[in-house]
């Protein structure tokens, strides 16, 4: 459901900055299924990738292979995402709060953390210069926290308003897919709340799954469920 929900939200003719596992997974759906014309960008390098499998990483050659080019990961960085020339990037977190900041550096204090995390990687710049970023995370109390304990990622900051501040090109993280439902900004305090529940998910559930009081939309909506077609393409590719 997480897969799918994500791979809905990419459109035909977008440019999407892709990374390993769910995201490469939604984004290589959304290409097979709705949206034919998605250019499909990893940080290795490959613009216009086209692989008939998963890749295993961002090295993997078939990324490469199908590629329309390959340039440098400093072309990547300096002259496609950072000037805002992507419209879409893909992240995960280990932590996210309730503004949309994502922390995958450490669990606890910087200096002496209880889980040292991978880091930061291309993340920063996605969050910072893409047009969008889309954020794939299981919902639980552990990963929905009030405030992160460390910023990788800035979201919406600590108030709206904040990336105007900040300098930040892309909008921020518009919709952030879990297991259990969509979240998206409020469109006044930029706060992330409830607009969708996945099929049988409640609101007292996610409430439930998440460290902040957690509000919905007016209008709470459903996930349409995965279609035949849907999972046909899903379980071809994995």
């Amino acid at each position: 459901m997480m897969t799918i929900a994500a791979a809905r939200r990419l459109h035909d003719g977008l440019s999407c900055f892709v990374g390993i596992g769910l995201p490469s997974t939604a984004a290589n759906l959304a290409r097979r299924t709705h949206a034919p014309g998605l250019t499909l960008i990893y940080e290795s390098g490959t613009i216009g990738a086209k692989p008939d499998h998963l890749p295993l990483s961002i090295g993997d050659g078939i990324l490469a292979e199908t590629a329309d080019t390959v340039v440098s990961v400093p072309e990547i960085f300096n002259y496609w995402l950072q000037p805002g020339r992507i419209d879409v990037g893909f992240l995960g977190a280990a932590q996210i709060d309730r503004f949309g900041n994502i922390n995958t550096t450490a669990i606890g204090d910087y200096a002496d953390p209880k889980v040292r995390l991978p880091g930061a990687g291309g993340a920063p710049e996605i969050a910072a210069s893409c047009g969008e970023v889309i954020v794939i995370v299981r919902q639980s109390r552990r990963a929905f926290v009030d405030r992160v304990d460390f910023v990788t990622s800035v979201g919406f900051g600590r108030a709206a308003g904040d990336r105007a501040r900040l300098g930040l090109r892309g909008h921020g993280p518009r919709t952030v897919i879990t297991d259990l439902g969509i979240l998206e900004p409020d469109p006044g305090t930029e706060e992330l709340r409830l607009t969708h529940l996945h099929p049988g998910t409640t609101l007292a559930q996610a409430q439930e799954a998440t460290a902040w009081p957690l509000t919905a939309a007016p209008t709470l909506q459903r996930t349409e469920p995965p279609t035949p077609d849907e999972l046909q393409a899903l379980r071809a590719l994995t």
